[in-house]
C-alpha cells in the first residue's frame, strides 16, 4: 500500500506531465495554425506565418486507388515501396504539391461512413511520404467515379457507386451521405503523421468534389454547395475550400455565394480524344488561359487553382512551361499535371492512355514539368507577356518548338529538355543542373535524364537515369500485353566540363550495389545508371562524406529494371518522294545488343540495289538513297539486320533469314511512292485520312463509299452552333472547323512545292444546296492563309489559287477544354505565306454564310484535297 506522501508525489508528477503535454500541444497547434493558408481580400492564398503568396506545382498520382492499386497487387508490387520511389522522383523534379481526387467509392459505404481499409491506409502512407519531402497537397475528397477505368467498374461499397454522379447532386439521401462522408474524412487521423486531414499543415486546401456537372436551378446548386461547405466547416478546419468552376460556369455566382474561398479549373489545350500522337506546333493552343468570369471571381475575392492539366496526346517537352506561364498570367497559384504514371505501369501506359508522364519512361516531358515548377516560383501572379510568338523568351525561360526544347537558365540553375547550345548564365555560381542530351557543359549519348547537384567546392553529385526508348505510340489502345516504352541500362559516354570541377576528377558510385570507381583527366568517362560522387580532388573519395542530401540521402536512387528483351525496329522513313531527288531511309533499331550490320535491300522498276545503313546515334541508323537511282515508280525495300556472323532478321516481316533465302516465304516490303515534281500532291484522302482528322465530334459524320471507287467523308451539320451545357450563357459562335496535319507530306515533297499554284478540293455539298467552305493552310507559327469557296451538290473539282489566299483566323484545334477558352488564336503574327512552312489544313464552315442562313443545315462531302 502506497503512503500518502508517495501518492502526493505521483499526483504532482502527473499534474506536471499533463501541464507539459498541454503546453506542447498548444505550441504544436500554434505552429500548425501559423502554417495554415488563408485567402486575402484580393483573392490570393497566403501563408499565415509570413503572409507570403502560396504557390505550388506538381502532379496527380493515383497509386492508392482504382486501376493503379489493382495492377500493383496483380504484379506483386508493394504499393508503399512504389510510393517511396515515386515520391523521391517527385522531389527530384522539383514538385512541391500533390493533388488527387480520392476514390470515395472505395473508402465509404452507402451512408457516407468512412471505411478504414487498405486504400485509405495506402493514401495515408502516401501523404506521410510527401510530407517527408516537404511536398504539400490539395485533397479532393469526392471523385464520383467508379473504380474501373480503363477496366470495368467493380462492385464498391460507396455512395457514388449506389447513386452515380447525377443523383449525388440532387438526391437527398445521397447528399446526406456526402455530408457525413466529408465530416468523417476530414476528422480522420492519419496513423503515419498522427494528424487529421483538417489539421495537417501540409494540406493547403480542400476541393469539395471532382467535376460535379450541375444541371439544376441556380438556387438548388447554391444550396447543394453550401451544405458541402458547412459539412467541412463543421470539423473546425479553417483551410480554404474550393469548388469546381469550369464544368458549369453559368453557376459561378451561386458557387461564390455558397461560402467557398476559390474556384478550381483544368486545362486540356489539345483535347482528350485523338488516341494517337499529335504533331505540329501546339504553342498557339497554350497562348493564354482566359477566364471569362474573372471579374465575378475578383468581386468575391476568390482564389484560383488548376487541379488537372496536360497537353494530351503530345509526346513533346516544349509545351509545359508555356502552359505554366499562361497559368500565372491568369492568376493561378497552384497547378497539378494529370497524371503521373506509376513506374510499374509506365511501360504500358494503361492507366490514362491519352496522358503519359514518368521520369524514367518520359524523361524529356518530366523535365518540362521540372522547368514548369520553376515558372510557378519565379513568375509573379498576373504577370502579363506579349502575345505569341513574342512570348517564347520570358524571365529566365526559353521555349523552342522546332527543337522540342524548354530551358531554365539562372545564376544557380540550368535545366534543359533536349540538346542545346545555350551557355549557362553563370558557371561560377551554378549549383544545380538537370538535362537530357547534350549542352555546352555536358555531352551525353544516353536517352535518359541526368541531374548534377553541387555539394561543395569541387564536389558534385551525379544521378543518371537509364535509357528510355519509345517503341510504340503511347496514346493508342493500350494493354498490359502491349509495351510502348522500353528501358535499357546501357553504358554511355559522358563528358562534363564544369569550371568548379575541372577536367581532372574522380567518379565513385554511391547507390546500393554500385561499386564503380574511375578517374578522368579530360572530363570524359563512361557511365551507367546510378548516383555518383564527382570530386575534383581525387583523394577526397578516401574520406568520409555525409550521406545527407537535401531532403533525401546521397545514395538514393530508384529506376526500373531493364525490360528490353527483344529487338524492336521502328522505320521512320517518309512514304513519298520526288524522282531524281535523294532521300534518307531512317530507322531506330532498339535491341539488347548492337547489331553487326543493317542493310537496305530495295528494288525499283526491276532494278535491285543494296545500301548499308550508318549508325547516327545509340539506336539510330540511316542511309541516303542517291538521286540517280530514283525514277517514277514504287521503291520497295526490306531492312535486313545482321545480328552476328550467321543470324539475320528481315523487316517488315520480322522473321529470321533474308529475302533471297530459298525458304523465306514472307515477301512483305516497305514502300515509297516516287513521283515526278509535276504530279499533284495529295494532302487528304478520305479513305486513308478520315480517322486522322482533328474534328469536334458530331454524330452525323460518316465515311461512305464513293461512286468513283474510293471513299468520301460526309460532314453534315444539323446546327452550326450547339449550346454548351457547361457554358449555357456563351455568345453563339456559328462556326464548325476541323483540321488535318499535312506536315509530313510538305516536308517529304518540298522539292516539288515551287511548281504548285493551287489547291483543289474534290467533293460536293450535302442537303441539296450549296455550302460555303473556307480552306486555309496553317503554317508552323500558327498563321493561317485561306479563302472561302462555294461547294455545289455536284461532285467535282473546286480550285483555289494559292495567290488568292489571305490571312484568316486560326481556330485553336484540337478544341481545348474547358470549353470557355478562346476559339480563335489571338496573335501578333505578320509572317508572309510560305508553302514550305505549312503544317496543317484548316476547313471551316461558317465564314461568309449569310446571317439568315446560319441556323440552317450545312454539310460537305470531301473525297480529297490536293496541291497542283
Amino acid at each position: 500500500m502506497q503512503s500518502i506522501s508517495t501518492r502526493s508525489i505521483h499526483f504532482k508528477l502527473r499534474q506536471s506531465l499533463f501541464f507539459l503535454l498541454f503546453v506542447c500541444n498548444l505550441i504544436a497547434q500554434e505552429k500548425e495554425e501559423k502554417n495554415n493558408v488563408f485567402v486575402d481580400k484580393n483573392g490570393v492564398m497566403r501563408w499565415e506565418n509570413n503572409k507570403s503568396e502560396v504557390h505550388g506545382f506538381g502532379v496527380n498520382y493515383t497509386m492508392p486507388f482504382a486501376h493503379a492499386y489493382r495492377q500493383a497487387k496483380k504484379m506483386d508490387i508493394d504499393p508503399k515501396k512504389a510510393i517511396d520511389q515515386e515520391v523521391y522522383h517527385f522531389w527530384r523534379l522539383g514538385f512541391d504539391l500533390y493533388r488527387v481526387h480520392v476514390w470515395d467509392t472505395q473508402i465509404s459505404d452507402v451512408k457516407g461512413n468512412l471505411l478504414e481499409n487498405e486504400h485509405l491506409d495506402t493514401f495515408d502512407y502516401l501523404l506521410y511520404k510527401l510530407k517527408e519531402y516537404n511536398i504539400n497537397y490539395v485533397i479532393t475528397p469526392i471523385a464520383f467515379w467508379g473504380d474501373g477505368w480503363p477496366e470495368s467498374d467493380t462492385e464498391t461499397p460507396g455512395f457514388s457507386n449506389t447513386y452515380g454522379k447525377d443523383q449525388c447532386l440532387v438526391n437527398e439521401d445521397a447528399i446526406k451521405a456526402q455530408e457525413n462522408y466529408l465530416y468523417q474524412f476530414l476528422i480522420h487521423q492519419n496513423p503515419y503523421t498522427k494528424l487529421s486531414y483538417k489539421d495537417d499543415p501540409s494540406v493547403i486546401a480542400f476541393e469539395v468534389s471532382n467535376e460535379p456537372h450541375h444541371r439544376g436551378t441556380p438556387e438548388e446548386v447554391q444550396a447543394f454547395v453550401r451544405r458541402m461547405v458547412q459539412s467541412i466547416r463543421k470539423t473546425g478546419t479553417k483551410k480554404p475550400i474550393f469548388y469546381n468552376m469550369s464544368h458549369a460556369i453559368q453557376y459561378t455566382e451561386e458557387y461564390l455565394a455558397a461560402g467557398i474561398q476559390g474556384g478550381t479549373f483544368q486545362w486540356y489545350p489539345t483535347g482528350l480524344g485523338y488516341q494517337r500522337e499529335l504533331s505540329g506546333n501546339l504553342l498557339p493552343n497554350v497562348n493564354e488561359y482566359d477566364i471569362p468570369f474573372e471579374k465575378k471571381m475578383k468581386a468575391k475575392n476568390a482564389a484560383k487553382l488548376v487541379y488537372e492539366f496536360d497537353a494530351a496526346d503530345v509526346d513533346k517537352s516544349y509545351i509545359y512551361p508555356a502552359m505554366a506561364r499562361s497559368f500565372r498570367t491568369a492568376g493561378i497559384q497552384i497547378a497539378t499535371h494529370f497524371a503521373y504514371d506509376p513506374t510499374f505501369l509506365a511501360p504500358y501506359n494503361t492507366e490514362y492512355n491519352t496522358h503519359y508522364m514518368n521520369l524514367a519512361y518520359a524523361p524529356q516531358k518530366a523535365l518540362g514539368l521540372k522547368i514548369s515548377s520553376e515558372v510557378f516560383r519565379q513568375i509573379p501572379l498576373y504577370q502579363t507577356f506579349e502575345k505569341y510568338p513574342q512570348n517564347l523568351n520570358f524571365y529566365d525561360f526559353h521555349i523552342d518548338y522546332e527543337s522540342d526544347l524548354a530551358e531554365y537558365n539562372t545564376d544557380t540553375k540550368f535545366f534543359y529538355t533536349n540538346h542545346t547550345q545555350t551557355l549557362p548564365k553563370n558557371q561560377q555560381k551554378l549549383r544545380e543542373i538537370a538535362g537530357f542530351g547534350n549542352s555546352r557543359i555536358i555531352q551525353y549519348k544516353g536517352a535518359g535524364a541526368y541531374f548534377l547537384d553541387k555539394l561543395g567546392d569541387g564536389t558534385w553529385r551525379l544521378e543518371v537515369m537509364p535509357d528510355a526508348l519509345r517503341v510504340r505510340d503511347p496514346f493508342g489502345k493500350n494493354s498490359p500485353e502491349k509495351i510502348v516504352t522500353v528501358i535499357q541500362w546501357n553504358e554511355n559516354d559522358m563528358t562534363i566540363h564544369l569550371n568548379n570541377l575541372g577536367n581532372t576528377f574522380s567518379i565513385k558510385g554511391l547507390n546500393e550495389g554500385n561499386n564503380y570507381e574511375a578517374n578522368t583527366s579530360n572530363g570524359q568517362f563512361k557511365i551507367t545508371p546510378g548516383t555518383y560522387l564527382l570530386s575534383k580532388e581525387i583523394s577526397t573519395n578516401n574520406g568520409k562524406i555525409s550521406n545527407q542530401f537535401k531532403s533525401s540521402e546521397l545514395n538514393t536512387f530508384f529506376a526500373p529494371k531493364a525490360n528490353l528483351d527483344q529487338n524492336w525496329l521502328k522505320n521512320i522513313t517518309q512514304k513519298i518522294a520526288i524522282e531524281n531527288t535523294s532521300f534518307k531511309i531512317k530507322t531506330q533499331f532498339i535491341s539488347p545488343a548492337s547489331p553487326k550490320k543493317i542493310e537496305v535491300m530495295g528494288y525499283l522498276n526491276n532494278q535491285y540495289m543494296t545500301f548499308t545503313m550508318q549508325k547516327t546515334g545509340t539506336f539510330d541508323y540511316e542511309v541516303e538513297i542517291p538521286s540517280n537511282t530514283l525514277f517514277h515508280g514504287y521503291f520497295r525495300y526490306h531492312i535486313i539486320v545482321q545480328e552476328n556472323e550467321k543470324d539475320f532478321y528481315t523487316y517488315p516481316a520480322e522473321k529470321k533469314g533474308r529475302p533471297y533465302d530459298w525458304d523465306f516465304y514472307d515477301k512483305s516490303t516497305y514502300e515509297i511512292e516516287i513521283i515526278p515534281p509535276s504530279f499533284p500532291i495529295e494532302l487528304f484522302n478520305a479513305k486513308e485520312d478520315a480517322t486522322l482528322l482533328v474534328a469536334p465530334w458530331r454524330n452525323t459524320f460518316k465515311l461512305v463509299p464513293s461512286p468513283i471507287g474510293t471513299s468520301a467523308y460526309q460532314i453534315n451539320l444539323e446546327e452550326l452552333f450547339v449550346k454548351d451545357p457547361e457554358n449555357t450563357e456563351a455568345k453563339p459562335l456559328y462556326d464548325y472547323s476541323f483540321k488535318h496535319y499535312i506536315v509530313d507530306e510538305i516536308q517529304a515533297l518540298e522539292a516539288a512545292l515551287p511548281t504548285k499554284t493551287k489547291l483543289v478540293f474534290y467533293g460536293k455539298s450535302l442537303n441539296n444546296k450549296p455550302c460555303k467552305l473556307q480552306i486555309a493552310l496553317v503554317m508552323n507559327d500558327g498563321h493561317a492563309y485561306g479563302k472561302v469557296i462555294e461547294i455545289d451538290p455536284l461532285t467535282k473539282d473546286y480550285g483555289l489559287n494559292l495567290s488568292d489566299l489571305k490571312p484568316v483566323r486560326t481556330v485553336t484545334l484540337p478544341r481545348p477544354y474547358p470549353t470557355f477558352l478562346p476559339y480563335y488564336l489571338d496573335h501578333q503574327l505578320t509572317s508572309p505565306f510560305d508553302l514550305t512552312k505549312v503544317e496543317s489544313v484548316q476547313f471551316s464552315i461558317g465564314p461568309e454564310i449569310p446571317k439568315d442562313a446560319l441556323n440552317q443545315k450545312h454539310g460537305i462531302e470531301i473525297v480529297s484535297l490536293r496541291l497542283e
